[in-house]
């Protein structure tokens, strides 16, 4: 009986590749891992974001419709360029209802419920007030680098600002435009691009 050929080992040099080949084949694993994992948080926030622009909308929508002219000195519908204010039916009498673009985000402000016309001027001033401290509480959505308005007047849409243009559509008193543009254009970094256009139509009660 011959005796058996003694078994041969790994070397030190087989084990040292062996250990590096298996740290690269981990680390291959871990950053495609964590590059799956990282686009899956960034499809989370921007559906989220997606999300959060859908809700803003339909609360403007809410708004516009529920419009009521107090007859007063607080008109229904009016935008400065920062501010959009309006006042709004409510179950318990009207409110003022402030929306702002400030340090790139929208913010909402509403009034409690008024049935004296000084208090709907007293609230439109408070309105402005609160938002001029950024209450986290009132941001309504994040990432938005400037809006426009256009309303329509008549047959035409014209810059809900420029009211004294001579040229342009009537607008008698306080009346009210039966339709307004929202242009808002989105900041860099905000997770949307470019500049969405929403047309909403204008109810007064």
């Amino acid at each position: 009986m011959r005796p058996g050929r003694p078994s041969r080992g790994f070397t030190l040099v087989e084990v040292l590749v062996a250990l590096v080949v298996m740290a690269t084949m981990a680390a291959m694993a871990w950053r495609g891992i964590d590059a799956l994992v990282r686009s899956r948080e960034i499809a989370q926030e921007r559906l989220a974001q997606t999300a959060r622009l859908q809700t803003v909308l339909a609360q403007w929508e809410v708004d516009l419709r529920a419009l009521q002219d107090s007859r007063g000195s607080v008109p229904p519908l009016a935008f400065d360029g920062g501010n959009l204010v309006l006042t709004r039916q409510a179950p318990a009498g009207m409110q003022v209802v402030v929306w702002s673009l400030r340090d790139g985000s929208l913010w909402r402000w509403e009034s409690p419920p008024q049935r004296m016309l000084q208090a709907l001027e007293d609230e439109r001033q408070r309105g402005l007030q609160q938002l001029t401290r950024r209450n986290p509480a009132l941001r309504a959505f994040q990432g938005v680098a400037a809006w426009h308005f256009h309303c329509f007047w008549g047959n035409a849409w014209s810059n809900c600002q420029s009211t004294g243009d001579p040229g342009g559509p009537q607008k008698p008193g306080n009346a009210v435009p039966s339709g307004l543009r929202i242009a808002l254009q989105f900041a860099e970094g905000s997770g949307l691009a470019g500049t969405l256009t929403r047309e909403l139509e204008v109810t007064v009660r």
